[in-house]
């Protein structure tokens, strides 16, 4: 993959100025080691009237695997050979992205010894980028350069050239013009963008990234119409650092509106009032109990059915007590999520072997879930047609029949206390029903008759005298202790 960056120029102002500001002489040809390639940097031309500098990365695909997401381990739900085959080698990335950034670091910044008065002139740029993902088409590619101050020219590629009726590919040849912006500018608008285009990241998104963002987006993001998206993308959906984001952005512009500093602004609250203890969030409190119900079961071995991004499976992991958990969802992309929250990638041998992640539907029997000793249901059944419940009752109670089932749903009663809630609303849209305290136990009850279970049920938040507890969890424990054995 590479791009290049051409600029024109004049006796006075000579193009081959670019050297200087990336730092890289002209009449060279330099290489540089990545974590997964080698990065080449040379000039197809350079005189005084037009420049061109070109970022080639060599990727190495066995190393990408090796160092990436692609290990495998904990059944980690990548495809064997999706892992060496694809379009990483070719297609502009975050491997590019970052090669850009390690490349050309004081570029970036704008730092420049030899001549420093460079960085901060504006100079006629263009950029190409043969060929680049575009996740939204070629609309959401101008979408994101034009208001940056970039004349926007972007081609898509089609399929097969020989074959037109096939159509066009999600690839795109980019032509970026601009005379009015810095090279630092234009370099880091890349650095978030081009990741951002391609909607994946290759390594793990860590709270840094956030910092990382902040510094690349300083004075054009924080007033971006496609703000959201681009932080989103750009940290890889993680929402509670896509929000974190967000404020400090939200920050910036205020004080940029208002000409103060950040710290200026953000000082409404007190040291005082910073301490104070903030609610625990219904979710945790979930979680919570689930673990505390799973630690008195004396379970070691646990499935978490419909674990969507891995947040009960990464506490279980923290407690050794629990020395097999299996994640099973129908949701690939859930799954590659979770994969990513557990870093199944960098986690030691030991503890992985600890976990395993798969794909799979509660709506069918599966021996791969026989002879564990419990299963938890937590937040599942509410997104299920009424009619396909009998299929997982059975598939859970009757086919794996672990010794302890924990099942957690929303108590509709309590809905009247949530004040976002519009009367009559569900909680989540993609939720069937949700169910009163007797609907739920009248459901748990004969589920546990039919499959020789006993159940008890637990209060899960805080418990309203009216209305009961925000979530109900039924805790199911087979009766017949032989029988669980057996299992």
């Amino acid at each position: 993959m590479f791009l290049t960056i051409s600029t024109t120029g004049t006796p006075e102002r000579p193009a081959t100025d670019l050297g200087f500001l990336l730092h890289k002489h002209p009449d060279k040809s330099q290489a540089f080691s990545t974590s997964y390639g080698k990065a080449h940097v040379l000039y197809p031309e350079a005189d005084a009237e037009r420049c061109t500098a070109a970022l080639l990365l060599e990727v190495d695909a066995v190393a990408l695997v090796r160092r990436g997401k692609g290990k495998g381990r904990g059944g980690a739900p990548d495809a064997a050979l999706a892992q060496y085959v694809n379009d990483r080698p070719y297609a502009a990335s975050s491997l590019l992205a970052v090669a850009l950034s390690g490349v050309f670091s004081s570029a970036m910044r704008g730092v420049c010894a030899a001549k420093p008065e460079l960085p901060a002139q504006p100079r006629p740029l263009r950029v190409e980028v043969p060929v680049l993902p575009a996740r939204g088409g070629p609309d959401l590619v101008r979408g994101l350069f034009e208001p940056l101050g970039w004349t926007v020219g972007v081609e898509p590629v089609a399929l097969d050239p020989e074959f037109p009726d096939w159509g066009d590919s999600r690839y795109v040849r980019l032509v970026l013009a601009a005379d009015t912006l810095t090279l630092a500018e234009a370099l880091r608008h890349l650095y978030v963008l081009l990741p951002v285009l391609d909607d994946a990241k290759h390594y793990w998104v860590s709270p840094d990234e956030v910092d990382k963002l902040l510094r690349a987006g300083e004075g054009w993001l924080a007033d971006h119409p496609q703000q959201k998206l681009i932080t989103s993308r750009y940290l890889s959906r993680r929402w509670s650092l896509t929000r974190q984001a967000m404020e400090r952005l939200e920050l910036v512009r205020l004080a940029e509106a208002d000409d103060s500093e950040v710290e200026e602004i953000d000082n409404a609250v007190g040291v005082e009032t910073e301490e104070e203890q903030k609610p625990t969030p219904l979710a945790v409190q979930r979680r919570d109990a689930i673990v505390a119900a799973l630690q008195a079961s004396g379970a070691a071995r646990v499935l978490d059915l419909g674990c969507g991004q891995g947040q009960l499976v990464q506490a279980l992991l923290k407690d050794p007590r629990f020395t097999e958990i299996v994640g099973v969802d129908v949701s690939m992309r859930a799954l590659t999520i979770a994969s990513r929250r557990l870093k199944l990638d960098r986690m030691g041998e030991r503890q992985a072997s600890r976990v395993q992640l798969v794909q799979g539907s509660l709506a069918y029997t599966d021996k791969r879930l026989k002879g564990y000793d419990a299963a938890v249901l937590s937040e599942v059944i509410e997104h299920l047609d009424l009619p396909r419940l009998p299929a997982l009752e059975y598939a859970v109670f009757g086919a794996a029949r672990p010794r302890t089932v924990l099942v957690t749903t929303p108590n509709v009663e309590y809905n009247v206390r949530w004040e976002s809630l519009p009367a009559g609303h569900v909680r989540h849209g993609d939720h069937r029903f949700e169910w009163t305290r007797q609907e739920f136990r009248a459901w748990a009850g004969a589920v546990a008759e039919r499959h020789g279970y006993g159940v008890e049920f637990v209060p899960v938040g805080p418990e309203d005298p009216e209305v009961g507890p925000p979530t109900q969890m039924a805790v199911f424990v087979i009766r017949n202790e032989k029988e669980a054995k057996a299992a």
